[in-house]
């Protein structure tokens, strides 16, 4: 029966019941073959899978590797005639050679079939002009995940290259991208001997990596993918290098992530690259070590590493996001110790903080920066030193941005800073009180209790207790926030403010007709600091004033 030569699978169901027929007449290698022969029996099955899908025969990858198969059962018939013989025209080590070739193309047919088999793509057909987008993403994802596992290195490397493009056209594409499963697929194209394979797999990785809701999918992936990227870190290009942080970035947000990080030696590869990476691998390596400064266990890794010096350098030198970074990072680094504080300020910290709040053109940067100088002002002879060097005009200044994280970061800041009567007089007078009393009536209830905290120490200075009877919100919003059902609030902020203003008549007449009098008799119940004897001076404020009538 003449078999149609443009019909692949009856072509492979032909040469692979020949095959079956002379495998038993073989004289030569008999237990090569012998596995040949189980492995035929597999592969006779796929192709009764291929039959069920008409698309086998359009789908360009279900026609090329349909077509492999027949050329390689080809082989295997003209071999198995050669080793029928009882000399080896060919010789015993070609021969062998041969066979070991032809086994070796049969296991990768048999997983590539089933790859192809199982990935559904068989299934999808040709995408009308009338299908949603969405659709044709999908299908176009599957046939590139498909791709990327079978065939040779170039055709792998043409389907990353088109997967590559279709990540970059937007989100949703990635989204519908992880949805299909893209993720294990890249992580072990990782282990590719190809280097050019291996940069782009990198970039598709750190291209999934910012998108917020497939990051989970990345981090499930373990340490098997951060030892890859820890690999690339030390030993790949600089390209490479710097997708890798991009990915990094996003996994080190996991605590048991950063752990991994730090105990494997990334803090030192991540240094390097801040000191002689590329700026853009340098701003997203310091972004990593932002993440893992953090984490209080391998805060030591830092110090070992001497990495205030590298950060301060990269503070002073780099890219605005490298700076913002570095700067991030060593505010991580400093919380809860005072030795660390005084190395960065000794190593030009401040000068650095300086040089990067002034030339910001975007408050939201400001939000880390704020953040190191609160941190820093903490150990008094460096409060001593912000002030000096001009910072509480910089902190009022961003007390009223529209930039919540800086407001609130500023207000505490302010709160350590007022660590004396000078001090606060200057904050005072730099229009820092005004500013403060407006935040307390902001949405947010961290940037209430912000603004509270840093007025209970401005209010320890006489001008700026004036300004503050002056505004006719001060008392309103400062009793506002003794309510208890302004929940996450410590009160006895307000309560300290409002004991500072209660021996003054107006203020007391101001601080009962808010309602202050309901709202302390339910904090003293709850046993806050100060509210009784705030509450017994608003009650004894009464009585003075029914002794004063005439």
């Amino acid at each position: 029966m003449k078999v149609p030569e443009n019909d692949p699978i009856s072509l492979s169901n032909h040469l692979l019941a020949s095959l079956s027929e002379q495998i038993p007449n073989i004289n030569n290698f008999k237990g090569k073959w012998a596995l040949i022969k189980s492995k035929l029996s597999g592969l006779q099955a796929q192709l009764a899978d291929f039959s069920d899908f008409p698309a086998s025969s359009s789908n360009p990858l279900a026609v090329d590797l349909l077509y492999s198969i027949t050329q390689t059962l080809n082989d295997a018939v003209s071999l198995s005639q050669k080793c029928q013989l009882a000399d080896l025209t060919e010789g015993k080590l070609k021969t062998q050679s041969d066979i070991d070739a032809v086994l070796a193309k049969l296991d990768r047919h048999i997983k590539d079939s089933e790859i192809l088999i199982r990935s559904g793509v068989l299934q999808d057909g040709a995408v009308s002009t009338s299908s949603s987008k969405k659709e044709a993403v999908r299908v176009e994802s599957r046939n590139l995940i498909t791709r990327l596992q079978i065939g040779t290195t170039e055709s792998k490397n043409s389907a990353m290259d088109s997967l590559l493009g279709l990540l970059q056209e937007d989100d949703k594409n990635v989204m519908i991208a992880v949805a299909q499963g893209v993720v294990p697929v890249l992580v072990r194209l990782l282990d590719s001997s190809s280097l050019e394979m291996k940069e782009k797999t990198v970039a598709a990785i750190s291209r999934v990596s910012t998108v917020e809701s497939s990051k989970h999918v990345l981090i499930a992936e373990g340490l098997l993918l951060l030892n890859h990227l820890l690999r690339v870190l030390e030993s790949g290009s600089g390209f490479a290098k710097e997708k890798a942080c991009i990915a990094l970035q996003a996994l080190s947000f996991s605590k048991e992530n950063a752990r991994a990080i730090g105990s494997r030696g990334g803090i030192s590869s991540l240094l390097e690259i801040c000191q002689a990476g590329t700026p853009g691998s340098q701003a997203f390596a310091a972004g990593v070590l932002k993440n893992l400064a953090s984490v209080d266990e391998i805060k030591e890794n830092f110090i070992e590493e001497n990495a205030v010096f590298v950060l301060i350098g990269l503070a002073a030198s780099g890219t605005a996001l490298a700076q913002e970074n570095s700067i991030g990072c060593l505010c991580n680094l400093v919380s809860d110790d005072e030795n660390l504080r005084l190395l960065i300020v000794k190593e030009g910290g401040i000068e650095c903080l300086k040089n990067f709040w002034d030339s910001s053109p975007n408050p939201k940067s400001l939000e880390v920066a704020v953040e190191l100088v609160r941190r820093l002002a903490s150990c008094s002879p460096i409060a001593e030193a912000l002030v000096a060097d001009g910072f509480v005009a910089r902190l009022v200044a961003v007390l009223n941005c529209g930039v919540l994280g800086v407001r609130i970061a500023a207000a505490r800041a302010v709160y350590e800073l007022g660590f004396n009567s000078k001090t606060r007089k200057e904050m005072g007078e730099c229009g820092c009180t005004v500013a403060l009393i407006k935040m307390m009536d902001g949405k947010a209830v961290e940037e209430k209790e912000a603004a509270a905290m840093a007025l209970s120490t401005l209010m320890l200075y006489a001008g700026n207790r004036k300004v503050f009877q002056k505004d006719e919100r001060g008392i309103v919003n400062a009793v506002q926030l003794l309510d208890p059902l302004i929940q996450n609030l410590d009160k006895k902020y307000p309560v300290l403010i409002l004991s500072e203003l209660v021996h003054s008549k107006k203020c007391r007449k101001q601080m009962v007709a808010a309602g202050a009098c309901v709202y302390l008799q339910k904090l003293v119940e709850m046993n806050v600091e100060g509210a009784k004897k705030l509450l017994e001076s608003l009650g004894r404020g009464k009585i003075w004033g029914v002794f004063a009538r005439p």
